[in-house]
């Protein structure tokens, strides 16, 4: 049976480029306007992104929402993608600019769960940051998504542990601040923040929290692992966001499969573009 989520649900079409602008080292904001997936799109969603009239690359590329922006009148309009320069496709996305058009489909898989937390703690490395500014926003009462939009308890506060290789790769963290994000970074090179991984961050907040801590994490896999860790040792809630490559973000090349635990207690193998990306931590077999 399919759920909202499902990509039986999704929008597709082509849409035009308001901005693209730089907004870290080889990392870059582009803003479209598409109200359909604007009004629709929770925490954590994502939309496979291609570039219109463009065999090469064919495929389309996932990448999560960053936020929604609304337009003059105030309904969610436009929508806000951050994407790193890693390959082909987004090398050539950085040329992209106002009044261009890309293919666009979305909002597709299951996003974060509107599940109650006084004090949400998001991990984040590499660009796993762009799901959680729209989650941080919820969580703090600022702003509201999807369509009808989704009621979530509000938070006491919201914590972004943030990890990058150095300083010029960290992004958006004037925009985590703005919002009222309690901001914790690091660097492997020791350039700004705490000079480590990202995971040893997440002790010391939990440990100086007033409030019962939830966890929710992006960022590439062996972080993922590690911040499992971390929460299973603390005994604390924690969901993960996969990064797993996709093909098709309609779930039906299955080129994204995971290796994920049921109810039962059994393994099975479930689609990060449909049944996730988001899944609880102690389900995910890395």
């Amino acid at each position: 049976m399919a759920t909202a989520h499902y990509a039986d649900q999704a929008w597709h079409g082509a849409v035009t480029v308001a901005e693209n602008v730089a907004v870290a080292r080889d990392t870059y904001r582009v803003r479209f306007a598409c109200p359909e997936i604007a009004r629709r799109v929770t925490p954590g969603q994502f939309v496979m992104l291609r570039l219109a009239q463009c065999n090469d690359p064919l495929l389309g590329r996932p990448l999560a929402v960053y936020d929604v922006t609304p337009d003059e009148a105030g309904r969610p309009y436009f929508v806000d993608v951050v994407y790193l320069v890693v390959g082909k496709m987004t090398r050539l996305l950085t040329e992209f600019f106002a009044g261009s058009r890309l293919e666009v489909w979305g909002p597709l898989g299951n996003g974060f769960p509107p599940t109650p937390a006084e004090h949400l703690v998001m991990v984040a490395g590499g660009i796993g940051q762009t799901p959680f500014l729209s989650l941080a926003r919820e969580y703090l009462g600022q702003r509201t998504y999807g369509d009808p939009p989704r009621q979530v308890p509000r938070a006491h506060r919201v914590t972004l542990c943030y990890g990058a290789k150095n300083a010029e790769y960290l992004a958006g963290v004037e925009d985590f601040r703005k919002a009222g994000v309690t901001i914790q970074l690091s660097t492997d090179d020791g350039s700004l923040g705490h000079h480590g991984l990202v995971t040893e961050l997440i002790e010391p907040v939990v440990e100086r929290s007033a409030w019962p801590c939830r966890i929710v994490c992006c960022g590439p896999e062996p972080m993922l692992q590690a911040t499992a860790a971390v929460a299973e040792r603390l005994g604390l809630p924690c969901l993960v966001s996969l990064e797993s490559p996709m093909a098709c973000g309609l779930g039906v090349c299955f080129s994204c499969v995971k290796k994920i635990r049921d109810r039962e207690g059994n393994w099975d193998y479930r689609r990060t573009c449909v049944e996730g990306p988001v899944f609880r931590a102690e389900d995910v077999e890395f």
